[in-house]
């Protein structure tokens, strides 16, 4: 890629935001999964899901509105209104809700799996993503991208195998934790890879800002998010409060989450597919290897192997996407990361962040850039 382009502090911003994304993705799961064990008091991750929502939403409608601004000359909230509710907006009512279920289930896995387990296996939602891009949509993956997927599906069976009884430590819980998180995480994975390309055979060809597209889709995640607070963990925040087990690393995974979502838009926007990838292929290595100091995992052989699998196909299937079509008049195209995350395409994704992120989806713009934005 050329170097031209908008520069941060004279660095070019794809570089900036790349560097960022990586620091991001290693974070997040690590934060996450300490927020969990710090306190003997666990905070309700229901909670969590639903300040990250709000946040999300707070951070999109201020930036649908500076977008609004700088286009027209004047805040035109009512045009706002109509551009979030009006038209198809009702649509993003299943991604929202399959988005919310996933990152309540990133929670759950990762109380019950080590961090780097969870962020290696976490990134099956580019195989799910895929075979939904493929049935759905009759995308044409291409040789060496099934070949990526099979290798990363290999890794992924790798880095499950169990430890030897002289490899220390496991998640505490035993194997039935481990079970049900990995249960969690696939569930995931697979909600994780239908959102993504739901939200792209909805949102292609959309003309509709990538700003008011996050707006609707953390405004629509607010009621089941709500809903699985008041369901969920009723009883226990009823009893004992809404911010119950919260420490400052609770507020950092709920401020990373949203972070995460906005930032994948950004990276994807000024770089590439390739250079995603391999941030993302970096991140785990990070994740790993901060595990090993920080929670004193055990890395064992088929760790190492299916990490390694799992690096190289998350590069490959990057560097394997389709090409980006040239700049045309704005227009959005969604994909899934981890964070939503997310979230995460097929094309584009390693969710995410997740994203899942994980995370808020991860929108693909394509497009001229929009002034005075950045994009969790």
């Amino acid at each position: 890629m050329s170097t031209s382009g908008p520069l941060l502090f004279g660095v070019p911003l794809k570089y900036v935001s790349l560097i960022v994304l990586t620091v991001q993705n290693s974070m997040l799961v690590l934060v996450m999964h300490y927020s969990r064990i710090v306190s003997d008091v666990r905070y309700f991750t229901s909670t969590a899901v639903l300040l990250s929502e709000l946040t999300k939403l707070f951070v999109c409608l201020y930036l649908c509105a500076r977008e609004s601004k700088a286009e027209s000359g004047r805040l035109n909230m009512r045009q706002v209104y109509t551009d979030v509710f009006g038209g198809d907006s009702w649509k993003m009512l299943i991604p929202a809700g399959l988005y919310t279920i996933q990152n309540n289930l990133q929670y759950v896995a990762v109380s019950l799996l080590d961090a780097a387990t969870f962020q290696v296996t976490y990134q099956l939602k580019i195989l799910t993503t895929a075979l939904c891009s493929v049935l759905l949509l009759s995308t044409s993956l291409g040789t060496m991208r099934w070949v990526s997927l099979c290798a990363l599906t290999l890794g992924i069976i790798l880095v499950q195998l169990p430890a030897s009884p002289s490899a220390g430590t496991v998640v505490s819980g035993g194997a039935s934790s481990k079970l049900m998180g990995l249960v969690s995480v696939l569930t995931a994975c697979m909600l994780s890879g239908l959102a993504g390309v739901y939200f792209e055979k909805v949102l292609k060809g959309s003309r509709k800002s990538v700003w008011t597209r996050n707006v609707q889709l953390s405004l629509f995640s607010l009621p089941p998010a709500l809903f699985g607070v008041l369901v969920v963990d009723g009883a226990g925040v009823s009893s004992l409060g809404f911010f119950s087990g919260y420490t400052r690393w609770t507020i950092a995974a709920i401020s990373l989450q949203a972070f995460g979502g906005l930032l994948v838009a950004v990276v994807v926007k000024y770089a590439d597919n390739i250079l995603k990838g391999f941030a993302t292929s970096i991140s785990i290595v990070l994740s790993c290897l901060v595990s090993v100091w920080l929670f004193d995992f055990h890395i064992t052989k088929p760790f190492v192997l299916g990490t390694g699998l799992v690096v190289y196909a998350t590069y490959m299937y990057g560097k394997y996407s389709s090409p980006s079509p040239p700049a045309k008049a704005a227009s959005a195209l969604p994909m899934s990361s981890n964070t939503r995350p997310t979230d995460e395409y097929a094309d584009s994704d390693a969710d995410t962040a997740n994203s899942e992120s994980v995370p808020l989806s991860d929108l693909v713009v394509s497009g001229s850039p929009r002034p005075a934005s950045k994009q969790h």
